[in-house]
């Protein structure tokens, strides 16, 4: 047998699973640490400056998880040299989580170096992925040159010393990266549909236990009555928040997911329900997060109104994404979720006067209220839809 026969060739196992797989939850851990980093961010000196922040770094590490949502959509990655790519693309990312505390100041190049590297081994994947598939191959192509772009203004505007100079090419960058399955179709793309919803379900579960996290660390090591009246409150909160995407909604987007013709429609409604509406839920979840953080560290006082934003406009921002969701995938307007949003809005003013445990008594008495309405509301119709999906799953 000749030494080329023996030379194991570097492949990529077409994914033929629809469920998510243990190495993807293992890497989606990481994740985890980027949204601690970015809540403490955040939460070190809270001002609008730092939330802009904040959320820049959170949509680039977030676009960077997309990429490979799709792409363990494509193949397996726990078959062939894909697991060890994996790993690899794990510890570049960590090394980005790592730097954003200072990724607007020392660590900046680091960080613009890390993140080029898990980009880019999303690509190299793809091309692998990508070698009996014309179609994909003329996608990947596309990604490639948009990431180049993207990744190289990263690496300019960390030559900079002004945090704002730096942050404004960084948004220039995120945008165009964000931009580039829009602007150049999305044909070539290939996805199992069970897969690539329950994989963003899970990121929302990981985001959620974000804002627990933040609880244990707002409090501290002083739990008093206070304390844990806000802990009580918190979960009640988080547990609305899950109760409002995976009662139906999730479910209902699943179907109509797997439901849409293969190519352009399914391709385009992955693209914007998921890849593109997931994010502002999870950057409101996020700041809720910091809310929590800084209610639990004293409950007796007013929140100051970066913090109330946080807490109250990232609830609200969660809520609209919900409503734009919907709109994607049934074509139905949500209009209490969206006026739940505008009332936590103009519940902000209020939230700087009032003691941070009652502002969370409000949030909290606000997302029952309308899982209430809308569980009485809707019960018929709920009832319908829960069994027919749990038919349609068994069958």
């Amino acid at each position: 047998m000749s030494t080329a026969a023996r030379t194991p060739r570097l492949t990529a196992v077409p994914r033929s699973e629809e469920r998510v797989t243990p190495l993807e939850l293992f890497f989606d851990l990481v994740f985890v640490l980027a949204l601690t980093q970015c809540t403490a961010l955040m939460a070190e000196h809270p001002s609008w400056g730092s939330l802009g922040e904040g959320l820049l770094l959170l949509g680039l590490m977030w676009w960077s998880w997309v990429g490979y949502a799709w792409l363990t959509s494509v193949v397996n990655p726990e078959e062939g040299s894909i697991r060890f790519a994996i790993f690899a693309a794990m510890a570049a990312m960590l090394v980005v989580a790592l730097c954003v505390p200072d990724a607007f100041g020392d660590s900046r190049m680091l960080f613009a170096v890390a993140y080029a590297g898990v980009r880019f081994g999303q690509i190299a994947l793809f091309v692998l992925a990508s070698r009996d598939e014309p179609a994909l191959r003329a996608s990947v192509n596309g990604l490639a040159g948009g990431t180049a772009v993207g990744c190289g203004l990263l690496v300019v505007g960390a030559l900079f010393d002004d945090p704002n100079l730096q942050a404004a090419i960084w948004s220039v960058a995120l945008a165009l990266d964000m931009l580039e399955p829009f602007l150049f179709g999305s044909e070539g793309w290939k996805l199992h549909p069970s897969h690539f919803a329950e994989r963003h379900g899970l990121i929302i579960i990981i985001a959620l236990g974000e804002s627990i996290v933040a609880i244990g660390v707002g409090a501290g090591h002083h739990v008093d009555a206070g304390v844990v009246a806000a802990a009580v409150l918190g979960i009640a909160v988080a547990g609305a928040l899950w109760w409002l995407y995976f009662d139906i909604v999730a479910l209902v987007a699943e179907r109509r997911l797997s439901r849409a013709t293969v190519g352009r429609e399914q391709n385009d409604i992955a693209r914007d329900s998921f890849s593109y509406l997931h994010f502002p839920m999870v950057a409101g979840i996020v700041l809720l997060a910091l809310g929590m953080k800084k209610t639990l560290g004293h409950v007796d006082d007013p929140l100051e109104t970066v913090p109330a934003a946080a807490m109250l406009g990232g609830t609200a921002v969660y809520l609209l994404a919900h409503v734009a969701f919907r709109w994607r995938n049934v074509h139905r307007f949500s209009t209490q979720r969206l006026a739940a949003a505008v009332l936590l809005f103009a519940l902000i003013p209020l939230a700087t006067e009032l003691e941070a445990l009652l502002t969370l008594v409000l949030l909290a008495a606000l997302l029952c209220a309308l899982i209430a309405y809308e569980t009485v509301h809707f019960a018929d119709l709920r009832d319908r839809l829960r069994h027919q999906l749990d038919q349609g799953s068994s069958a």
